[in-house]
């Protein structure tokens, strides 16, 4: 299994030696209906296949087909699966992405990768994590409005007091506990006694590990531009923990219980009542902005203009139709845009190659719901110039 931060977009985006095989079918997390998975991929293989037959030999098609028949036999792999998967292959390549939300049955066949659907889940202003904080330990959680899952581990990294702070219960009790007679302590000419110590210590000691966790979670976890970072703790460790936090994703907004009190469910309804109204706003933005732009002439929603300044290096964002597909090809010179089948191993989505134009020229691609679009055409551009 690979790891779409990894891939995208550099890797996925690169030119590939054709031809490029993408395939995307929702999946199941539990059984029974999971079941059913390993056989509806065996079907989109199967369009694979009929779709490469009509330009290649079957020898060769067989060979790039060989990685695709293995995956469908791995019991392991379909046992834990989540709400998607997509498979790309080309020659010399064969990646595969689990996916947090149900994507569309796709099985395309082209001289590039579809990669609409990863583009969604990479840049989505509706992805978030969740920071799960007590006094002894934290967990990690990454989500959307679908779907949220605990994150594993990374090798190495602690994830409790004990080890990150390479202290262990009777160690930090013996260097802090220093007392006098009767159980009591002199500091400064104040008499204290050794539990009014050790309380200070456990908040030193609590100070240490908050701020501890803050860099491990800026260092390893918040990569991703935008992405908000939920903090899900009791009440009381709220205000400690913002206060050594430097982390510029940290939401004000947050979840008063440690996520062990809720149900994954629950955790991910809460977490999305605090994102929902970010996500909207953001979207709202990009459509007014759209709107603006083309009253003043530097934006379009016609898919021959489009394209035209996609190839041309003009597009500074481009939205784009989450649910649509439009089966064509784009002209890498001119712009010019032919209709097509997806059957047709030279067809992809012209939504998808716009998007890959616009992003190979530094441009920004935003995808968005269908119901939000600002335009009927699938694509709202706003040029540089």
């Amino acid at each position: 299994m690979n790891e779409l931060t990894q891939d995208y977009p550099e890797l996925l985006l690169r030119e590939h030696e054709s031809p490029c095989l993408s395939l995307y079918q929702p999946t199941h997390r539990r059984h029974p209906e999971n079941a059913q998975d390993p056989i509806r991929f065996r079907n989109l293989v199967k369009v694979l296949e009929e779709s490469l037959l009509k330009k290649y030999a079957s020898r060769d098609v067989g060979a790039w087909l060989r990685p695709f028949a293995e995956l469908a036999q791995d019991r392991g792999f379909w046992n834990h699966t989540a709400d998607g998967l997509a498979v790309l292959a080309a020659p010399g390549l064969f990646r595969t992405y689990r996916l947090q939300r149900p994507t569309v049955e796709l099985a395309v066949v082209a001289d590039s990768f579809h990669t609409k659907p990863l583009l969604r889940i990479a840049q989505s202003a509706d992805r978030y994590q969740i920071l799960g904080l007590s006094k002894h330990a934290y967990k990690m959680f990454e989500g959307n409005r679908d779907a949220l899952d605990e994150m594993p581990p990374i090798d190495d990294l602690p994830q409790t007091a004990k080890e990150l702070l390479a202290l262990d219960a009777d160690a930090r009790e013996g260097a802090h506990r220093v007392y006098g007679r009767a159980g009591t302590v002199s500091l400064g000419g104040t008499t204290r006694h050794g539990t009014d110590v050790k309380q200070d210590a456990d908040d030193r000691d609590t100070e240490h590990f908050f701020r501890a966790v803050d860099q491990a979670v800026r260092r390893h976890y918040s990569e991703h531009p935008g992405q908000r970072l939920i903090l899900a703790a009791l009440p009381q460790h709220h205000h400690l923990f913002r206060t050594v936090s430097d982390n510029p994703h940290l939401m004000s907004d947050t979840i008063d219980v440690h996520p062990d009190s809720l149900t994954i469910d629950e955790l991910r309804e809460r977490a999305w009542q605090l994102v929902q109204p970010h996500y909207l706003n953001r979207l709202a933005g990009f459509v007014d902005a759209f709107g603006a732009a083309r009253s003043s002439g530097r934006g379009a929603g016609e898919l021959g203009s489009i394209a035209a300044a996609a190839v041309a290096g003009r597009i500074e964002t481009l939205l784009i139709d989450a649910d649509r597909v439009i089966p064509g090809r784009i002209d890498g010179a001119s712009g010019a845009i032919t209709l097509g089948d997806l059957g047709d191993p030279d067809v992809d989505d012209l939504l998808d190659e716009l998007g890959e134009a616009t992003l190979r020229a530094s441009g920004e691609v935003i995808i968005v719901p269908s119901e939000r679009m600002p335009t009927s055409t699938g694509a709202a551009a706003i040029y540089r110039f």
